[in-house]
């Protein structure tokens, strides 16, 4: 494949920023995941708990059982791709794992409990390690850095390193630089446009800026998430230009279709 891997998003969550309680029982979100696979989508990422800015925490219990269905719906129904769950909670991994997900997409890069790291190393998965600064309820309460490029590369190889102390393999592990997670528009936009220097280290890079607030920074009459494609695929257009191996995004046919075209561009 001469263009990153897409990864499509099936929100079963009520409050997630875009696409909260669109999705509204297991049946749909298992058919919006087909869907998104007939569109072209690599990876399907299944999240049961919204970590937009603001969002509240979510018991384990309740999301285990709004993600955990759709993952076996979805391999009931003969999807053989590989499933995401994006999680922080070592037990919904570990549900998820068993009902068939094949990565580990952790907002909290394996820090939410103490015992992340070794479950990881434990189920054998693929793990995304994202940068958060902060908590969901705080993240974007006057985020500052001194220099975020370094700072985020820093902090991810750094996670990389206990993961791998733990026992995750090395060629498990992918690295997010979190985009909107604890970071302003201009964070954002400098960890984009740097992200070269991320994917140098090693290991591959995953990349989420779909339908964004750092979109609305520049087009502010973009007010609805709904609005934001062309800013979505730009962003991850030059994502891909700099390396990134997965695109994650809410728009799947759109996304394929441009990087599709410009993979072909840069084959001619």
């Amino acid at each position: 494949m001469n263009r990153p891997r897409v990864m499509g998003i099936v929100n079963v969550t009520p409050d997630s920023f875009s696409d909260g309680g669109r999705l509204p029982d297991v049946e749909a979100a298992v058919a919006h995941g087909l869907a998104l696979a007939g569109q072209g989508a690599d990876i399907l990422d299944i999240g049961g708990e919204s970590t937009r800015p603001g969002a509240d925490p979510v018991a384990m219990d309740e999301e285990i059982a709004r993600a955990i269905p759709v993952i076996e719906g979805l391999r009931a129904a003969g999807w053989a791709g590989p499933i995401s769950i994006d999680t922080m909670k070592p037990g919904v991994a570990c549900a998820a794992v068993a009902a068939g997900a094949t990565m580990w997409n952790d907002v909290s890069a394996l820090g939410f409990a103490s015992d992340s790291r070794e479950t990881a190393a434990a189920l054998g998965c693929d793990v995304v390690l994202m940068h958060m600064k902060g908590q969901p309820r705080t993240m974007q309460d006057a985020p500052a850095y001194a220099d975020v490029v370094a700072e985020v590369s820093e902090w991810l190889l750094a996670r990389a390193d206990a993961a791998m102390a733990a026992g995750v393999a090395r060629e498990r592990i992918w690295l997010d630089p979190g985009i909107g997670f604890g970071k302003t528009p201009a964070h954002n936009l400098a960890l984009t446009a740097h992200l070269d220097q991320l994917a140098a280290a090693g290991f591959p890079v995953l990349y989420g800026a779909s339908r964004k607030r750092t979109i609305r920074s520049i087009d502010p009459s973009a007010t609805d998430p709904g609005d934001r494609l062309g800013g979505s695929l730009a962003l991850a257009l030059e994502a891909a230009r700099r390396g990134a191996s997965i695109i994650r995004v809410h728009d799947v046919r759109e996304t394929v279709q441009a990087l599709k075209v410009q993979a072909a561009v840069a084959d001619t």
